[in-house]
């Protein structure tokens, strides 16, 4: 939805929500629950967490549609998604927490989040095996920052949303989203240079 006339499109169907009609509320759904579960999956790093969060986002969202003001309707479901996906993981630490102490002798490492690779037809299995390596590295390095980076970096670097985006979608000035994303970008540095021999060479 980039052009003049589908932002019209979607205003028409934020108000025509807004008035009760779910079919427009469920277009909305449609125009944007991948790029809600994959925003949620970056986050969660579990398919499974993330297609809860995303329901749990998009439920949250037909409750609060009143709140909406304006047009605005990405970044409000982004600010929806992100704090959904805080509220999933401070519930499974406290979940883990519990799991424990219950049972501290119960040592099972978590599964590192699934990655999927388009493979190109010039690959070779060799090349495609290290790929996915870096991607499960990389994606084992997002996981690892602190949420209010992760949030920031998976928005601009693996979506592509620009800064003044983010600031809306987040709440937060525009200072801070830059200051967020450099040290989450430097992070990962420090992270992936921990594994220097799965990085390609230059």
């Amino acid at each position: 939805m980039n052009t003049e006339a589908s932002l019209q499109d979607e205003a028409a169907l934020i108000r025509a929500a807004q008035r009760g009609d779910i079919s427009s509320f469920n277009a909305l759904v449609l125009a944007y629950q991948a790029l809600a579960y994959n925003v949620a999956y970056r986050l969660l790093g579990d398919a499974d967490l993330a297609a809860d969060a995303t329901q749990e986002a998009f439920l949250s969202a037909f409750r609060h549609l009143q709140a909406l003001r304006g047009t605005a309707f990405r970044p409000w479901l982004l600010r929806i998604v992100t704090r959904t996906c805080y509220d999933v993981l401070r519930r499974r630490q406290r979940e883990m927490k519990r799991t424990v102490e219950l049972d501290a002798d119960t040592d099972e490492g978590e599964a590192a989040p699934r990655v999927e690779l388009v493979a190109s037809d010039a690959a070779t299995p060799l090349e495609m095996a290290e790929r996915n390596e870096l991607r499960r590295l990389i994606a084992r390095a997002v996981l690892e920052l602190p949420f209010e980076q992760r949030v920031v970096f998976v928005l601009a670097d693996v979506h592509g949303l620009r800064y003044e985006e983010i600031a809306a979608a987040l709440e937060m000035p525009l200072g801070t989203v830059k200051s967020r994303l450099s040290r989450a970008r430097a992070h990962l540095r420090e992270m992936l240079l921990r594994h220097a021999e799965l990085l390609p060479e230059l």
